[in-house]
């Protein structure tokens, strides 16, 4: 006889400061990701809204706000607009290398670059190698880290690392978790874009249907890159919907009157509030 799966029991955080809106207060639901079944559990939560950070799945459980919507991109329907080809040509030469679920001190040196440019005082600065091995390698589920580098001089040797995606292979998609980047390359932009269009690409080479991009938020500067994406499908009550292409051209519009500087960087990092998530819970049921 086999046992029977168990219904997972769900947490839920204390509520803190919004990391994307300024005078809201966030709080999570999440569970805990562990055992044989693992994958599935996460597939099928990956599927309402719920993302992954290390042996966690959480989705935004706030009172009074609904702002953070779940997207994800149609991979095998993707139309690049004219920015994204120059990019795929631009950093087409990029190596990328599957890698298993394991940091490595030149990982850590990127991302800690990425975030010194990109992300400067927040809470994943703080972050040692510990820490990221943690983020890294703490993972129940089918991982990679994703590396991309620049071709060698000899062709042999590793060149340059100069972006890094921790993804997951669910059952419909791959889902991004954290991307990282160098973010002062003298000769190359748009490398974060560039990963998100390789991810996207790979889902489709994969028949898998869709790239999860984790959160957006209306409103939020720095979450406004993953509207420029098409054709992209948000999470609501009714389940997936495809975003009218009228709407999405709004967006668009908006993203680049509010777009400072280009930085994409998932969910799954303690900017987010999760690491240390169950630090802050009470059980609900």
């Amino acid at each position: 006889m086999t046992a029977p799966v168990r219904f997972p029991r769900f947490f839920v955080t204390s509520p803190a400061p919004c990391p994307y809106l300024p005078g809201k207060a966030e709080r999570k639901v999440f569970t805990e990701l562990k055992g044989p079944h693992a994958d599935s559990l996460n597939d099928a939560l990956g599927r309402i809204g719920f993302r992954r950070s290390q042996t966690v799945a959480y989705r935004p459980s706030c009172i009074g706000c609904s702002a953070c919507v779940s997207v994800r991109v149609v991979s095998d329907e993707f139309a690049p607009s004219s920015t994204q080809k120059r990019n795929l040509k631009r950093n087409g030469d990029l190596v990328a290398t599957i890698c298993e679920p394991w940091s490595t001190s030149e990982q850590f040196e990127l991302l800690q670059r990425y975030l010194g440019v990109r992300h400067p005082g927040g809470g994943m600065t703080t972050m040692d190698d510990v820490d990221f091995a943690d983020m890294v390698e703490h993972t129940p589920v089918t991982s990679w880290i994703i590396e991309y580098r620049e071709p060698s001089e000899d062709g042999v040797t590793p060149g340059r690392l100069v972006g890094a995606c921790l993804t997951d292979r669910q059952g419909d998609g791959l889902s991004m978790i954290y991307s990282f980047y160098d973010p002062d390359h003298e000769s190359r932009s748009g490398l974060g874009n560039y990963i998100i269009l390789d991810h996207i690409r790979r889902a489709a080479e994969m028949g898998l249907p869709y790239v999860y991009l984790g959160y957006w938020v209306e409103g939020s500067p720095r979450m406004q890159y993953k509207v420029r994406y098409r054709p992209l499908e948000r999470l609501t009550r009714d389940g997936w919907e495809l975003i009218p292409a009228e709407e999405q051209d709004r967006l668009i519009a908006n993203a680049a009157n509010q777009r400072r500087d280009e930085s994409p960087a998932l969910e799954g990092s303690a900017k987010d509030g999760v690491p240390g998530v169950q630090e802050h819970y009470k059980f609900v049921g």
